[in-house]
């Protein structure tokens, strides 16, 4: 809502009976104007062509006109508003109201400016015949022009008085009704409802600010001037009248128009932002609802999609979530030159059978809660997926980074000095210690999607990966936690101490498996 209206926590402290009192007393000074106008039109125009008798015949008909029609008009008008106050209050209180009732009143809230419009109409419109009618009534002739003056007067100060009132109770009934009658829904989906459109409001506002003045001027210019010294004056005042009418009019259409305006760009620029928390509360019952239904239902689905994405990185990993939803799906792969690590806790099926389902479950989860930061958060690279008790991570994958053997590498090492930490806690809580085995080899491995058409998993398949696992596997009958093969010292690009171990035979290859490990310092 804009720094210039009253705020909703303001709105929501006014009690019902001064919600509907201001709305009642919205259409008030359009009132007053329009009949200023008339009373302004009768002396310059009508009071001129009138006898005497005639003329008090004309005041008394007005007075006795005002003191019964226009009050039964505000009796009316009184009705219809304060009609609400009862389901405006449950509504205020919470209360469920039967849906007949919460329709009706809800329909009833956004026809007010046509209920105003209506009354004000029929008000000032039977003003004409019972003018005329008396006048006709005296014995004496009455100027054929009074007919044609006093129809000008009153449709001119009716037009502004019934537009302007239309305009004034929409732009209230908005700010202190809708809020309170439209909570959990846009008004624009009341059935039944007639809201004015953009395009008929402006319609409404040309007609009432432009066209009318216009008219009234060339009418007067057409019929002969009873009072040349007059002459300039009255025209020179519709004018003014026009020119003030129209500018408060178009003010008030700039307020119904600017706020939704402001609030979807607000809105737009936030998601832009990346803030999916973004709503528009503005309710509206004219084209802008549907329009601010639609907004809100997007930014539902980009949060709905965002909470997906996060899920989804949760369980596939955040790297490779970002690698599959930046891919064309379908499956297939690109093959790439990376580091494939594989980490494996040492005995940890057989110490499992003496804990429980939940402290297995606890001890594991905490171990790869810090083995998963090291390589992903650290380092930079993906855990790719889980193996009961270990993990499968690629360095290198998807942003072609020239230091992968480094990380994982350092990652490997970071990993082992991680641990030691965590076996001392596992110490103060009486759990033995882990041990863990790290296979590190790099080469070309295909990387992409692979499975079935409708169950795809993202990794990497190759002898790449292949040797990686057999290396980690030769961690146990070697006695060290960390492996690495000449292949990837090959891709090294910082100097490291490294100790060559005694070559290994593996299965799936000819030639036994150079092969380095760290120092113990390291």
């Amino acid at each position: 809502m804009s720094q210039h209206e009253p705020s909703s926590s303001t709105i929501a402290h006014l009690s019902d009976f001064v919600r509907l009192g201001l709305v009642a007393a919205a259409p008030v000074a359009a009132q007053i104007v329009g009949s200023a106008f008339n009373i302004w039109y009768n002396l310059t125009q009508v009071r001129p062509l009138l006898s005497e008798t005639q003329h008090e015949r004309l005041v008394e008909t007005i007075s006795v006109f005002n003191v019964s029609i226009y009050p039964a008009a505000t009796v009316v008008w009184l009705w219809v508003v304060f009609r609400l106050r009862r389901p405006m209050c449950r509504m205020m209180a919470g209360e469920n109201l039967d849906s007949q009732t919460r329709w009706r009143s809800r329909q009833r809230v956004i026809n007010l400016p046509w209920w105003i419009a209506g009354i004000g109409a029929v008000a000032w419109m039977s003003c004409i015949p019972a003018l005329i009618f008396s006048l006709h009534k005296l014995p004496e002739v009455l100027d054929e022009r009074v007919s044609m003056h006093l129809a000008i007067s009153i449709l001119l100060g009716g037009m502004i008085a019934v537009t302007h009132g239309f305009f004034a109770v929409e732009l209230i009934s908005q700010r202190l009704l809708f809020p309170a009658f439209f909570a959990d829904v846009q008004p624009s989906s009341t059935r039944g409802a007639f809201p004015l459109s953009l395009r008929g409001r402006g319609l409404m506002w040309a007609m009432s600010a432009g066209v009318c003045p216009i008219i009234s001027l060339l009418l007067l210019h057409m019929m002969p001037e009873v009072n040349q010294q007059r002459a300039f004056l009255f025209p020179l005042a519709v004018g003014i009248v026009a020119i003030i009418f129209g500018l408060t009019t178009a003010w008030m259409l700039g307020r119904l128009y600017s706020e939704p305006v402001r609030e979807l760009q607000r809105a737009a620029r936030n998601v832009a932002e990346g803030n999916l928390q973004t709503k528009v509360e503005i309710l509206r019952a004219d084209e802008f609802g549907p329009l601010i239904t639609e907004f809100n239902k997007m930014v539902a689905g980009l949060r709905e999609g965002e909470r997906l994405r996060q899920t989804f990185g949760l369980h596939v990993g955040r790297e490779a979530a970002r690698q599959i939803l930046a891919s064309d799906p379908g499956l297939g792969g690109v093959e790439q030159c990376l580091t494939v690590m594989f980490v494996d806790i040492r005995n940890f099926t057989a110490s499992s059978g003496t804990r429980t389902p939940q402290e297995v479950v606890s001890i594991l989860n905490e171990f790869l809660t810090e083995m998963v930061e090291i390589v992903e958060q650290e380092h930079g690279g993906m855990v790719n997926k889980y193996l009961g008790d270990g993990f499968m991570a690629l360095f290198g994958a998807g942003d072609e980074r020239a230091d992968h053997a480094d990380a994982a590498l350092q990652a490997g090492a970071d990993m082992l000095l991680r641990l030691r930490g965590l076996n001392d806690r596992f110490q103060q809580r009486r759990i033995a210690p882990l041990g863990i085995g790290i296979g590190i080899h790099t080469g070309l491995a295909l990387v992409g999607s692979i499975g079935s058409a409708s169950r795809l998993e993202f990794t990497a398949i190759g002898d790449t990966v292949n040797v990686a696992s057999r290396v980690e596997s030769v961690t146990k009958s070697v006695g060290v936690p960390l492996l690495i093969t000449a292949a990837t010292r090959q891709y090294l690009t910082r100097e490291w101490k490294l100790v060559e171990c005694e070559p290994q035979k593996v299965k799936g290859v000819v030639e036994p498996i150079v092969i380095f490990t760290l120092p113990p310092e390291s």
